[in-house]
């Protein structure tokens, strides 16, 4: 039976709704974030048996000196693993482990996690924290949950009454302002072991939600803005993608896409939800990059509860290495990644009456320190699993933040696996002066890709 958290049972007591409109929460109930609750909304207290330590402010992030991009190649360096589950013995840990990980512990021999002690890295700077105590009195969703207004900076549910709140967290979780990648790729695993390498692109990614001099007032509402080129393989050299997310469900996301044999850019109202990632030679689905990219108005949200769990965590080791130090056949190499045991939300995603989705329903498991989702695990119309997902969030230190870029989802029907925005062998910069706005619109990419 899964369990639910002392801290869960009072919360949800208080604050349960029905998804749709809600009401932010009381400047009293706000105030658990300065004492019970961490900043962004974890429980401050460790568990019963210490395995999950009490989160501290001044956390001194272990980190070496050697760096890839911007991105420190190790974090808590020497530790050694406290415990290896497999398939011989996940039997004894099963309530720890989501079912696409016992899926994956009974498909491959060579799968294995290996749990780490557990370092609680979900952190931001004092800035994106007041302005989380705001949002928890101030953010609203409306528009049935599918819109959002009075919020901006922080994460804007950090008390979620419902499973709605919950992934708008993830959404809108802590970022830099603004981030490069040189060659990052989407690698595909198949089934005979084989890794191909789709794409290899170059991107930059920017979050106006999290400009230094913007407010609730000021912002546009669109709170992500990406655009890429591809560089290889040659056939798909030169071609561009460029969107503009936003709160407003009237304007979900804007996408542009550059086709050289075509020699102009159109207007791509398809790149999101369940079309096939052509990025990535369609082994995924748009909305499954970086956990879950997009909007969510397709599905009924739930808030199910909280979780101990063993999850991907810290993993910046693996986040560096080199592409041949990264992946085995059929899957990520076990001793390169690290695990960890954390308290997770719990959502449950159920595609809604009138909608469709390829995956009907899906379960998703947010840290409870940053909100990024860690796993995802999706099912099939006749309810069997089918897919899932884990994310390697890395930590970085000099913002501070848990970002979570690459995500890698197997399709466990077919005996793949897909990573997008792999950083292994590319080079990740954190940018201190975002582009400006009009580098993301289609004009801007009309206009390089006719030099």
């Amino acid at each position: 039976m899964r369990k639910k958290t002392a801290i869960y049972i009072a919360l949800t007591a208080l604050l349960v709704g029905a998804n749709g409109a809600q009401a932010a929460v009381t400047v009293e109930q706000a105030e658990a974030l300065k004492s019970t609750l961490t900043p962004l909304g974890g429980e401050r207290a460790g568990n019963a048996d210490g395995s999950i330590p009490e989160w501290k402010p001044d956390l001194t992030v272990n980190a070496s000196s050697e760096m890839v991009g911007d991105i420190p190649a190790t974090v808590f360096a020497g530790e050694k693993p406290v415990l290896q589950v497999t398939a011989a013995n996940m039997a004894e840990h099963a309530q720890r482990l989501s079912e696409g990980t016992r899926a994956l512990l009974n498909k491959f021999p060579s799968f294995r996690i290996d749990v780490y002690p557990t370092h609680r890295t979900g952190m931001a700077s004092q800035k994106v924290y007041d302005n989380t105590l705001r949002n928890a009195t101030e953010c609203k969703t409306t528009e049935g949950g599918f819109s959002l207004s009075g919020c901006y900076g922080g994460i804007p549910f950090p008390m979620p009454q419902n499973g709605t709140e919950a992934i708008w967290n993830h959404l809108l979780r802590v970022e830099n302002p603004g981030m490069e990648v040189d060659r990052f790729k989407n690698v595909i695993l198949t089934a005979d072991g084989n890794r191909v390498i789709a794409t290899e692109n170059e991107m930059a990614m920017q979050y106006p939600y999290y400009y230094a001099d913007g407010s609730a007032d000021t912002w546009s509402g669109e709170y992500f803005l990406m655009r890429f080129a591809t560089i290889a393989p040659p056939f798909k050299a030169g071609e561009s993608l460029v969107f503009r997310d936003s709160i407003d469900v009237s304007q979900s996301r804007q996408a542009w896409q550059y086709l050289v044999g075509q020699r102009r850019v159109r207007r791509a109202p398809t790149v999101a939800y369940d079309t096939p990632d052509f990025v990535a030679s369609g082994a995924n689905y748009f909305d499954e990059v970086m956990g879950l990219m997009g909007h969510i108005d397709r599905f009924d949200w739930k808030l199910v509860g909280k979780r101990e769990m063993y999850v991907p965590y810290n993993d910046n080791e693996i986040v560096t290495a080199s592409v041949d130090e990264a992946y085995g056949e059929h899957h990520l190499n076990p001793d390169k990644m690290r695990w960890e045991l954390h308290r997770v939300w719990e959502v449950e995603a159920t595609v809604a009456s009138g909608k469709r989705h390829a995956v009907p329903k899906r379960t998703y498991y947010l840290d409870e320190d940053s909100w990024v989702i860690l796993l995802m695990d999706g099912y099939d119309s006749e309810g069997k699993l089918w897919r899932t997902t884990q994310t390697t969030p890395f930590v970085l230190p000099q913002v501070p933040m848990l970002s979570v870029k690459p995500a890698h989802i197997f399709n466990l029907q077919a005996n793949t696996m897909s990573t997008t925005v792999s950083l292994n062998d590319a080079k990740y910069r954190i940018l201190v002066k975002p582009h400006p706005e009009t580098y993301f619109t289609g004009d801007a990419v009309a206009a390089e890709g006719v030099r």
